[in-house]
């Protein structure tokens, strides 16, 4: 459907996507101008929509592009051969931020995306959100050491209540870091007080 779209070379096409990405993330589907998207990439209004259908189709071509660059590099990085469940979602936070550093562009419209109240493009997010998480959360859960539990816990769940845990920090912080200088002094505080949830999951667990 994007042949056009994807046959250009990459300067004119990162110029496209990234004029839509803060276009998009600034103001939302809604009040997004593709005159300011045309104006932002040097382009034509009508180059635009030779390559996408309507600023739907962009938008939602914006969002797929960007969570599989996110989703790719997270599972290129992580040590899925750890098997300590703890030690594998302080990898997973800990990259989260490292990507959030990495790509600011790309969290701010991640993050915009998922608080997009505009029927169309939510229901066409939902979907896609729901099978993400889905792959994530199953590969992130796969083959872990359930021997360092303490017996009698149910471990099925106690690896949900630890994942609970984590996500929510994780999440916690991707709201903050919206409006802080993500320096090497964040980073530790961040790890410093992640570690101390873990410390507690781990008493309260593990043998």
């Amino acid at each position: 459907m994007h042949e056009k779209f994807v046959n250009l070379e990459p300067e004119k096409q990162e110029r496209i996507l990234n004029a839509a990405m803060k276009e998009f993330a600034q103001k939302g589907y809604k009040n997004a101008s593709t005159n300011e998207i045309v104006a932002e990439a040097g382009i034509s209004k009508g180059l635009l929509f030779h390559y996408f259908h309507n600023k739907k189709d962009l938008y939602l071509y914006l969002y797929d592009y960007i969570m599989e660059v996110i989703v790719k590099e997270f599972f290129e990085k992580i040590d899925l051969q750890q098997r300590d469940i703890l030690a594998r979602l302080r990898q997973c936070a800990r990259l989260k931020m490292e990507i959030i550093h990495k790509h600011p562009e790309m969290f701010h419209f991640a993050l915009s995306a998922n608080l997009e109240d505009a029927e169309e493009i939510k229901s066409k997010l939902q979907p896609r959100n729901k099978e993400i998480l889905a792959k994530s959360y199953a590969a992130l859960l796969e083959n872990v050491d359930t021997t360092v539990f303490k017996e009698g816990i149910d471990t099925e769940r106690a690896v949900r209540i630890i994942f609970w845990t984590i996500e929510g920090y994780s999440n916690q912080e991707q709201q903050r870091v919206k409006s802080l200088e993500l320096t090497e002094e964040y980073y530790e505080r961040a790890t410093a007080e992640l570690d101390l949830y873990l410390e507690m999951l781990r008493k309260s667990f593990y043998r």
